[in-house]
């Protein structure tokens, strides 16, 4: 005589057995796991990927428009000498943020502006130890 599963023992079994195939089958192959495994970059999104910073140099900024994505940063650079002592005046501080340069000992970071929200506002930079004065506007664009 022969006994019938109830229909959910006969679901639950059927998964078990595919279940126990699959993982036979992952298992065997010649030579390793590269044709089961995905590589990093094919599980990385794109949104994921870190954008390289806006570059503006300090000494040819003056009077220009520097446009940057809502999800990048710009950093002032072509200052070595006196990065640490330039301070700024932002006309619309909801659109971007200053963050001066530093020395902590052991690495030395320049200035740069952060995006708040997508507007266009100007900037006025100045360098209290050589005297330079710099501006120009910043166009924040939504994220790429």
């Amino acid at each position: 005589m022969h006994r019938r599963l109830p229909r959910s023992r006969a679901v639950l079994a059927g998964i078990l057995i595919a279940s126990a195939a699959l993982g036979l089958a992952a298992c065997s192959g010649t030579g390793g796991t590269a044709a089961t495994t995905a590589p990093a970059s094919a599980t990385t999104a794109p949104s994921a990927q870190q954008l390289p910073p806006i570059m503006a140099d300090l000494k040819t900024v003056d009077g220009t428009t520097v446009s940057v994505p809502l999800d990048n940063v710009i950093v002032l650079t072509g200052d070595t000498a006196d990065f640490t002592h330039w301070t700024a005046k932002i006309e619309d501080p909801n659109v971007v943020s200053f963050t001066p340069g530093k020395d902590d000992g052991s690495a030395q970071f320049n200035p740069g502006l952060s995006p708040i929200t997508t507007g266009t506002t100007k900037v006025t930079l100045d360098n209290s130890a050589s005297g330079a004065h710099v501006a120009f506007t910043v166009e924040v664009t939504p994220k790429k």
